[in-house]
């Protein structure tokens, strides 16, 4: 990418969204996997809470294992200064992610799993879209090592 594209915070937060969205699962490379998956929460939860991230991300919970998977998204939601979200996930995620599996295999009434989502949700969106800005602001910190940038 042409470092004439990349000016402004808004361009370089534009064109890391656009690498991470090309990808639909985590990678080995450790800063495009921090990335992939607090950008995927972010997108997630933006677009229907928790059960959302679930639904959408939750063979590659499975596929990780919900501690690792804890681990790594609490880990890069501090590392960004994130840390009311990452309060919320210590305090629910792991609640909700064994009610979610236990929900699909009709072991427990949808009611148990859809009051801890509510609960965990509506703290989410408190902060009133604070990720946002701390996302724009990582991606920034982080996008040389995503986006090959050529001189004009």
């Amino acid at each position: 990418m042409k470092r004439k594209d990349l000016m402004s915070k808004a361009d370089i937060s534009n064109a890391v969204t656009d690498v991470l969205s090309a990808y639909d699962s985590t990678s080995e490379d450790n800063i495009l996997n921090k990335a992939i998956i607090v950008y995927q929460y972010y997108c997630e939860l933006e677009s229907g809470g928790h059960e959302s991230l679930f639904r959408w991300f939750g063979q590659h919970i499975k596929e990780m294992g919900i501690d690792d998977y804890l681990n790594k998204l609490i880990g890069t939601l501090e590392e960004i200064g994130a840390h009311n979200y990452a309060l919320i996930e210590k305090k629910y995620c792991k609640e909700m992610w064994n009610l979610y599996i236990a929900l699909e295999n009709d072991e427990i009434h949808e009611d148990e799993f859809y009051n801890v989502i509510k609960k965990a949700t509506d703290e989410y969106y408190k902060l009133n879209d604070e990720l946002r800005e701390l996302l724009d602001t990582y991606f920034v910190s982080i996008y040389t090592d995503l986006i090959e940038v050529v001189e004009d």
